[in-house]
């Protein structure tokens, strides 16, 4: 089963999905839906479209440089059949995605990690601006009020 990107987003298209211009050159473009095509043919750059994978890369929202990529690149050679190999492939295909996947969480959590301390110190800047809205005006110190311990006859009660 071939599986090939689409020319505009990225994305994987199936076999039987998907629409194939080819230009006057014979360049072939494959787009996986008619929202790629139409933007292809709008003449739109996929790098300045923010849903597209090449704008994520571009912008540095998705990881773009990883050796985890290097097992997806496509390979020409033909292969002898061989169970074990194909056995420890399956293996190590499973120990890869779950790295992958770790080290995705990472970079995301490094991408937002700046603007977390922007934020808190926005916040607190707003706290400070508007603490009329939190404390109540007029009152500038803490009052402790006491309460005399008077034990009455229905806690007595309850107690025993």
């Amino acid at each position: 089963m071939r599986l090939v990107k689409c020319w505009f987003c990225s994305s994987t298209i199936y076999p039987g999905h998907g629409i194939q211009f080819v230009r006057n050159d014979a360049k072939i473009f494959r787009f996986c839906r008619s929202k790629c095509h139409k933007n292809f043919k709008m003449k739109r750059n996929p790098r300045k479209v923010k849903w597209t994978k090449s704008f994520r890369a571009a912008h540095g929202k998705d990881m773009t440089k990883d050796k985890t990529f290097e097992f997806e690149k496509k390979r020409n050679r033909p292969e002898r059949y061989d169970r074990n190999v194909t056995e420890n492939t399956l293996k190590a295909i499973k120990k890869i995605d779950k790295i992958r996947s770790a080290r995705e969480a990472k970079h995301i959590e490094n991408r937002l990690k700046p603007n977390k301390q922007k934020k808190f110190n926005e916040d607190k800047k707003e706290l400070n601006n508007q603490i009329n809205l939190v404390r109540a005006p007029g009152v500038s110190e803490k009052v402790k009020v006491v309460v005399p311990k008077e034990k009455s006859i229905q806690n007595e009660a309850m107690e025993e």
